[in-house]
């Protein structure tokens, strides 16, 4: 390949640390809009070849999908392409064939394939109308595909061309292959984040198949958790659904370190630690005789002393936290083996909340709001690896039974003063 004059060897100091802050721009921009995509890869394929197209000076660029096993390519993200060309992917004319284009030709070898002249290439050479309608009619010469590699096999590829003889830089190839693989993050991200929302609508399904095998209150079952039905049942009342405020025992716990898991492991491995985590949770939060728990993600909310009464919230939640924490002391164990730095932390209080149903008809939930319910969920948050954070009225109420430290006063987010907050240390003798 010629150098070129703008080559990083060649380029005047003052414009390369320019143009470099600018790539670091453009790259913290697209992280950006990655975190902000969880749901969909789109806007992160439209700051691809946005940015791809600008900082490599390429009038035309384009982000394909497809695999090898895939009949056609489609076209996902584009800037200044023909009209005719998108007419093309649009109706199945860009085959996945290595004779077609090099598009098709870079996601079947897993390879990048650039030219200085596209119209000295052996597709055009060999009558290719796909490659000779790119260089007699588009005018394209310099051209690059770089493919979206995922686990050895090419799923895409972006496309960059230049209506002149001009062929990319090393760097702009370097930042290329950078941003294919952050299509590759996008795409895994979304498809982990639909993982989960599968995962939740079959836990959802599989808890109303059950329930609609009770003859009583069998509406009721399709929203209420498993102990407020099963109250409500041998109540035979829904009294205790209306709205009333009671003293509550309330547990808070959710995995450190997961959201920073999320973003590196394999969908199959994030779920497969939730249903870990969840299954284990859930043995220990029958155990203990809950009322209520809710799940959320990897956290869970767990009520003590409604619907089912009991005579020592604080104390029943303290102890449903410390069996927690050693089963996941070894559940953390295992999962180290594997690579995944995972922690847990809990936060408990004790309180008056207001319980009730909220929701509309087919979206019900017995769950508690109130200063003790969001205390809980700060302590949580406060909690480091281990840790497990009591309020000031729960350290009060455990104190005989265990022992424990004060940590000082501490901000809390969303509680305007400072509390007081105390460190589980161990059950006295």
């Amino acid at each position: 390949m010629r150098p070129d004059k703008t080559s990083p060897a060649t380029r005047d100091p003052d414009e390369h640390l320019a143009h470099m802050r600018e790539r670091e721009a453009a790259t913290q921009k697209l992280l950006d809009v990655i975190s902000a995509s969880r749901d969909d890869e789109r806007p992160v394929f439209e700051a691809i070849v946005e940015n791809a197209q600008r900082l490599c000076r390429a009038p035309m660029s384009g982000l394909i999908l497809a695999t090898p096993n895939d009949a056609f390519q489609r076209i996902v993200a584009h800037r200044n392409v023909p009209e005719g060309t998108i007419r093309m992917f649009e109706t199945n004319q860009m085959p996945v064939e290595a004779n077609t284009s090099y598009a098709a030709r870079s996601i079947i070898e897993g390879k990048l394939i650039q030219f200085e002249d596209m119209g000295d290439s052996d597709l055009y050479r060999n009558g290719s109308p796909v490659v000779r309608a790119m260089v007699d009619a588009m005018n394209i010469r310099s051209v690059l595909f770089v493919p979206l590699m995922q686990n050895g096999s090419a799923i895409g590829t972006i496309t960059l061309f230049r209506q002149e003889v001009d062929p990319f830089e090393q760097d702009h190839i370097a930042l290329v292959e950078a941003f294919a693989m952050q299509a590759v993050i996008a795409i895994e991200n979304v498809r982990q984040f639909k993982a989960l929302e599968h995962l939740n609508a079959e836990l959802e399904n599989r808890v109303a198949d059950q329930v609609n095998e009770l003859e009583r209150m069998g509406k009721l079952k399709h929203f209420l958790p498993p102990a407020v039905a099963d109250t409500v049942v041998s109540q035979g009342s829904e009294a205790i659904l209306s709205s009333h405020r009671s003293l509550l025992g309330v547990l808070f716990c959710d995995i450190r370190g997961f959201t920073a898991f999320c973003e590196t492991a394999e969908p199959e491995e994030t779920i497969e630690v939730l249903q870990s985590y969840h299954e284990e949770m859930g043995k220990l939060i029958n155990d203990h005789n809950a009322g209520v728990d809710h799940r959320m993600g990897d956290g869970i909310m767990v009520l003590f002393n409604d619907p089912l009464p009991c005579e020592d919230p604080a104390g029943d939640a303290v102890r449903l936290a410390i069996a927690m924490r050693a089963r996941m002391a070894e559940l953390c164990r295992q999962w180290k083996r594997l690579g995944y730095r995972l922690g847990f932390g809990v936060g408990v209080s004790l309180g008056y909340a207001t319980v009730g149903m909220v929701g509309v008809e087919g979206r019900l939930h017995y769950t508690a709001s109130g200063t003790a319910v969001n205390l809980a969920s700060r302590l949580c948050d406060e909690a480091a690896d281990g840790e497990i954070l009591l309020s000031a009225r729960a350290s009060i109420a455990v104190e005989d039974d265990f022992a424990i430290a004060s940590v000082g006063d501490v901000t809390l987010k969303g509680i305007r003063e400072p509390v007081e907050v105390f460190r589980l240390e161990a059950a006295k003798a």
